[in-house]
């Protein structure tokens, strides 16, 4: 196709300008466009901390809900985490990375790899529970920081009590930095998350020179590992605890979606341009990108797996049941009352600071994914408000959301837990179960490795059996998450039906062409007002024939007819469509045929704003109203001649001319 036979899409409604001050200045910060195909790349090691200020935050919070969780289990339910992290999340990862080097995420992987309205509804459900996942992971790290922030001796008298506040101030300040405009910063996301690393590990440090100088502190944790009510000394029954346990950890394993969507800052490695696109020049993935974002995923899991672990041990032997018990001093920050307790107060301030920063850093990648995420599917299903394009309104309802979740859980960290597990474990069960049947499709392609493409499938199948167990105790131990998680998958899915039903009357179109030279010089030759446009839905001659002596009788036609046939493309719920077009005359007459529809009367009211008309005859069904609505919103067809003549009205309406419009006239089949 060459690029000369494209017919330039008109446009879908003009832009008004807000007539009041607010809404000027809402839709004055600019659009989000999802599609970049050039990005400014950077060495994995530097992007690494990117992916870092969400993953490593967690060590803000995480071993203070183990404890709380597991108590004196916590170690050996971390140990399993960790097993879960290297075994399972980092190599189902791995396989995303390959298939998601544009950033798209598991998401998409489920997009492409189902079809149809299907596809549509998987996709609206995980983006309900990647809003739990990054909605939430704004609030309870907000609420960390806060706690932090009134933990702290230097603050604590002029803090206390204002925890829901100093949370919502929080997100207030992220909010604001994105309405002003927010790119991410490498420099700046190294700057904050290698300080904070280093300083955990001084803590960590300290703590275990603290362990080694008193080992009765060992003895006294084996003595209440073994001899937890559950236990009794056996070492099954310490592993099915621990078994069960593990769900509880589910918030150490949050980041990997974040280490994917950041795959277009990665370089090559072997370019020396700082743009770089999704494939080269012969069309193949950038397999430099991938092989260094698999460095990123396993350098960011193998640094988190080691701390994870360390802090696990450290917090259980140091910190006393009541102070991690809910409401004690390590409640939310067991680390942090570490630093305070051992190492004093001056060094415990500059810890709380920098971990307030990441935290609240982390919540700005999380507002970044969302503003990433949304923008990625919902308008090009057709499956969002117009004002979902533009940054400033967006981050008004993001960050209206989150300050109702923070008043509904009081801005508590545990309390939120369990709907942060539900979303990231629900991206993880849908990435494995992505992975499993993208190489179980692979392995039925005859070649070499169709076997061990089959072989890697079900191992994927096991890793999904594992999250889906990780996810299904955690719905029964804390359904709170589940429930958060369903009203957001159920307001995403009304608000895009309602989205959908909105823009259903849009032309529709993404792209035009011809399919030969014929076609675009008879085209040329029944533009403005020279034919009279008449669609059918069986386009043989003998029915053309027919339908035009039908027309010559009843009505005084001036002008040759032009007869438009369209046929749909195989997936009907795609919103945009890519449209081929036929012209030939047939007599007098002319005869056009359209490819690739996604909705017959859309299509038709296209052609005919393309050509311009002298009139149009279209037919009506008399079927049941309701019904044929329903096939249209669903599958395009319904009682076209009524909605062309609706879709053409609103279209004239948003694009008022002096010229004469086309007459329309409806015809009973």
């Amino acid at each position: 196709m060459d690029n000369e036979d494209l017919i330039p899409v008109l446009p879908t409604r003009r832009s008004n300008v807000p007539r009041n001050a607010l809404g000027r200045w809402l839709f004055s910060g600019g659009s989000l466009n999802a599609s970049h195909s050039e990005h400014k790349t950077h060495p994995w090691y530097m992007v690494l901390w990117l992916t870092g200020v969400d993953y490593f935050s967690t060590l803000g919070y995480q071993p203070g809900i183990a404890l709380l969780a597991a108590g004196a289990i916590s170690p050996m339910a971390t140990l399993l985490l960790i097993v879960v992290t290297l075994l399972c999340a980092l190599p189902v990862y791995a396989q995303v990375a390959a298939r998601s080097y544009a950033g798209q995420g598991s998401i998409a992987m489920l997009e492409n790899l189902l079809t149809g309205w299907w596809s549509k509804i998987f996709v609206l459900v995980l983006i309900g529970f990647a809003a739990t996942d990054f909605i939430i992971t704004m609030t309870l790290s907000a609420a960390d920081a806060a706690q932090h922030a009134i933990e702290n001796p230097l603050l604590h008298h002029y803090l206390e009590g204002h925890q829901v506040l100093i949370t919502i101030a929080l997100l207030a300040l992220l909010a604001i930095v994105f309405i002003k405009g927010f790119a991410e910063a490498l420099g700046l996301a190294a700057a904050i998350a290698i300080p904070y690393l280093l300083l955990n590990v001084v803590v960590l440090a300290r703590g275990f020179v603290e362990i080694f100088s008193h080992p009765e502190l060992l003895s006294n944790w084996q003595s209440a590992l073994w001899s937890h009510p559950k236990v009794s000394g056996s070492l099954p029954a310490l592993l099915a605890i621990t078994a069960f346990t593990f769900p509880k950890l589910a918030l150490g394993l949050s980041g990997f979606e974040t280490g994917v969507s950041v795959m277009p800052l990665v370089s090559d490695g072997a370019k020396k341009d700082e743009h770089e696109g999704e494939v080269d020049a012969s069309g193949q993935p950038p397999f430099g990108r991938i092989k260094n974002a698999r460095k990123l995923l396993a350098a960011a899991a193998l640094i988190m797996s080691v701390l994870l672990i360390c802090s696990s041990f450290v917090t259980t032997l140091l910190i006393k049941e009541e102070d991690y018990r809910q409401g004690g001093k390590a409640a939310g920050r067991a680390i942090a009352f570490l630093a305070h307790e051992h190492l004093g107060t001056i060094f415990g301030t500059i810890y709380d600071f920098s971990t307030i920063l990441i935290l609240w850093f982390a919540g700005a990648s999380a507002m970044a994914g969302l503003l990433n995420l949304i923008p990625r599917y919902l308008p090009r299903f057709g499956m969002a408000p117009r004002w979902t394009a533009y940054r400033r309104p967006l981050v008004m309802v993001l960050f209206t959301i989150s300050v109702i979740v923070t008043i509904i859980f009081k801005a508590n960290v545990e309390a939120q837990g369990g709907a942060y597990a539900t979303g990231v474990l629900a991206l993880m069960l849908s990435a494995a179960v992505a992975v499993a049947l993208a190489l179980r499709r692979k392995s039925e392609i005859p070649g070499a490795e169709s076997e061990p493409n089959k072989l890697l499938s079900n191992y994927f199948w096991v890793v999904a059996a594992v999250f889906a167990f990780t996810f299904v105790d955690n719905v029964i131990e804390r359904h709170d998450g589940i429930i958060i998680s369903g009203v957001f998958i159920l307001v995403v899915v009304v608000i895009s039906a309602l989205s959908r039903y909105q823009r259903a009357t849009e032309l529709r179109v993404a792209q035009f062409h011809f399919v030969d030279d014929v076609s675009k010089e008879v085209w040329s030759k029944i533009i403005s007002k020279k034919v009279n446009l008449v669609p059918l839905r069986t386009s043989t001659p003998e029915h053309r024939a027919y339908k035009e002596k039908e027309i010559r009788k009843h009505y005084n036609v001036q002008g040759p007819l032009a007869f438009v046939h369209v046929t749909f493309m195989d997936n009907r719920s795609e919103f945009l469509a890519p449209l081929t077009v036929r012209v030939f005359r047939e007599n007098d007459d002319f005869v056009i045929e359209v490819h690739g529809a996604t909705a017959i009367a859309n299509t038709i009211a296209y052609i005919s704003e393309l050509i311009d008309p002298i009139s149009i005859f279209v037919g009506l069904t008399r079927q049941n109203l309701m019904a044929q609505s329903v096939k249209y919103l669903l599958f395009g067809e319904g009682e076209t001649g009524m909605m062309i003549y609706k879709i053409l009205l609103r279209y004239w309406d948003w694009t008022p001319e002096d010229d004469v419009r086309p007459l329309i006239f409806l015809m009973s089949e």
